[in-house]
């Protein structure tokens, strides 16, 4: 009896050992990255895609910009903080490199970036340091004045009961006039995710 017992404890921990052992990633192919897959109930590429291309597209068709004077140069944006009010970390830096790339390629605005301020600076110091001929060198006193300064704010609702769950993120951008501090545009996108909890099998 013992050793038919021995005997099953062995074959059950080689097949736990079997399943449970390490595992690795060792074949992958290229996907296209607008496809849309929902591989967890998370925050995702996807998710971050979307919202760059509602807030492009919404204030490149406002009246204020749809149809600028002819002859007018391009009004200035300013990509500023985005505010993460949700309860997962998420990069506010990658989706506001998204907008910003979305709205340059409207051609509608001409772009600050706000994380190339620090190394301008330093640049200037360098240019003005002898290193550089001073015919050539750059000084500061001539960079371009920013018109607005988008900032925004994510949020997430999310509902569990039972074997469902809705996961809802609600981005609201808003474009400051820096001039006279009044709000230019705003507009908000709507993100709404249904999940069903399903057992894991090995």
């Amino acid at each position: 009896m013992n050793t038919r017992r021995l005997l099953l404890s062995a074959l059950l921990a080689v097949s736990l050992a079997g399943c449970g052992g390490p595992r690795a990633f060792t074949r992958g192919t290229y996907e296209d990255p607008n496809t849309i897959e929902m591989l967890g109930d998370r925050f995702n590429e996807n998710d971050l895609q979307l919202i760059a291309k509602k807030m492009a597209e919404s204030l490149a068709s406002a009246p204020r910009f749809a149809q600028p004077p002819q002859g007018a140069p391009l009004p200035i944006v300013l990509v500023g903080k985005l505010r993460n009010s949700t309860s997962e970390h998420i990069d506010m830096r990658s989706l506001a490199d998204k907008i910003q790339t979305a709205l340059a390629q409207t051609g509608r605005f001409a772009l600050v970036d706000q994380a190339a301020r620090q190394d301008i600076a330093e640049e200037y110091e360098y240019q003005q340091s002898g290193y550089v001929n001073p015919n050539a060198a750059k000084a500061p006193g001539q960079q371009a004045s920013v018109d607005f300064l988008m900032t925004g704010d994510l949020a997430s609702i999310i509902q569990e009961v039972g074997r469902d769950k809705l996961v809802y993120y609600k981005m609201t951008a808003k474009l400051n006039d820096v001039r006279t501090g009044t709000l230019a545009w705003t507009d908000e996108k709507q993100i709404r995710k249904k999940f069903e909890k399903q057992g894991v099998s090995w």
